[in-house]
């Protein structure tokens, strides 16, 4: 009898530990590493380009608007516009050249088209890579992937925004949205920048990355 006792206590007291220990956990509301980790890489980046914006020698503001600028305006970083994309790649895309903001011309190459769902929806967008960045060592492996969504002309800017890539090692690319930027012609009308392809239209709308300069 003395033994069922003790062993009464026993399950009593782990069980008020347990209870103890699973509120705790709660309260707590860690985010996996992951996710942790995923949003310090996006305010990484958002930080490495208001560094950009406010040195001279990388900035594409005009002087009078970068010797009161205070950092760009960004969305909240949001890990549900991270998608990991298919990728099926063009190899025997030829040169082509996209039509940019001035008269200039820029070479593209069809790289591939990136298959993702985001909000609910399928999509699919053109990645292109350039023929003269491949002869440079250090940007062979770059990508350029324009877009536009339902955002632009409100929230941010009318002629869509640019994300950086590189060639991956597989038939998966991660397409971080919220590392987003506008062509640096939305801050000053001396640059020429390639016009978002329509083909690269979003239904839906894109709540990341930068938004619209407001002068």
């Amino acid at each position: 009898m003395r033994c069922f006792w003790l062993l009464y206590i026993l399950l009593l007291v782990s069980a008020g530990c347990e209870n103890k220990k699973k509120y705790h956990d709660r309260e707590k509301a860690e985010l996996p590493n992951d996710t942790v980790d995923a949003i310090r890489e996006i305010l990484y980046s958002h930080k490495k380009l208001n560094m950009e914006f406010s040195d001279p020698e990388t900035s594409p503001l005009p002087d009078r608007y970068r010797k009161d600028f205070k950092g760009l305006d960004f969305y909240k970083p949001d890990t549900n516009f991270r998608v990991m994309a298919r990728l099926e790649r063009t190899p025997d895309a030829v040169p082509f050249m996209m039509p940019t903001t001035t008269d200039r011309k820029s070479a593209e190459v069809l790289y591939g088209v990136a298959y993702f769902r985001l909000n609910g929806k399928a999509h699919e967008l053109e990645i292109y890579s350039s023929p003269e960045l491949k002869l440079e060592k250090d940007q062979r492996e770059d990508l350029f992937l324009p877009f536009l969504d339902e955002t632009n002309g409100d929230e941010t800017y009318a002629g869509g925004r640019y994300i950086n890539l590189s060639v991956p090692k597989g038939d998966s690319l991660l397409i971080d949205f919220n590392t987003a930027y506008n062509p640096y012609c939305a801050y000053n009308p001396k640059y020429s920048c390639p016009i978002v392809p329509k083909v690269n239209t979003l239904q839906t709308k894109i709540m990341a990355g930068v938004k619209a300069f407001k002068k």
